[in-house]
């Protein structure tokens, strides 16, 4: 007997998530149902895509508001039936430390994994993921500390003669942690590279053979 495929109902699966582009919470999939509870728990917006209609929050919402409106749509989708993702950035519910613990998990991981790293390709990959240029640990602390600097600048008070100016100092050291991440990088392209067999070294150019060694 042959079996054939179930039949699923993918446009019940609605997916709210937030675009990295613009920042914009939006809703995707879910039926004319699912689109009548974004609307009314979640204060969601019809929109048209490429793909279609879909749904997102209003521009401009505060970081808070875009994750309160999130869960409360999410738990009324789940209440009808719906299965529903919701990324848990946008998560209401979820613990307040939850995020810094995935991160110091993830980073004592990560330190885990240099320590037990052959030499090559696997340190390389440690090092890309603390210094790539958009998503390395060293470039997002850097811009923590450019906005922390950026803020700081701000408000800051008079420094007394004859001190050093801490903020001023806060800004340059956003300097030393891009030459460092540039350097790290260049770390990672030569742990990259394939070890050099031994034996297999050439001379160094310019070098003269001896002249018994030209007769053979």
């Amino acid at each position: 007997m042959k079996q054939t495929e179930p039949d699923f109902w993918v446009l019940e699966y609605v997916t709210i998530t937030k675009d990295p582009r613009t920042d914009l919470v939006v809703a995707i999939g879910g039926t004319e149902k699912a689109a009548d509870i974004l609307q009314r728990t979640g204060g969601f917006l019809s929109a048209p895509g490429p793909r279609g209609d879909y749904h997102r929050l209003p521009h401009g919402l505060p970081v808070e508001q875009q994750r309160l409106k999130a869960t409360a749509a999410s738990h009324a989708l789940l209440a009808a039936g719906h299965s529903v993702h919701l990324d848990p950035t946008l998560n209401m519910l979820v613990a307040p430390d939850g995020e810094r613990e995935a991160a110091l998990r993830y980073l004592a991981g990560l330190a885990e994994r240099a320590a037990a790293a052959t030499p090559g390709s696997e340190v390389a990959e440690v090092l890309t993921e603390v210094a790539a240029p958009v998503h390395g640990l060293l470039p997002l602390a850097r811009e923590v500390v450019v906005h922390a600097w950026i803020t700081a600048s701000g408000f800051s008070g008079a420094v007394p003669a004859g001190e050093p100016d801490p903020i001023a100092r806060l800004g340059r050291i956003t300097d030393s942690l891009s030459v460092a991440a540039r350097d790290i990088l260049h770390a990672r392209n030569h742990a990259a590279r394939p070890a050099q067999q031994p034996g297999t070294a050439s001379p160094p150019p310019g070098r003269a053979q001896p002249a018994a060694s030209r007769r053979r």
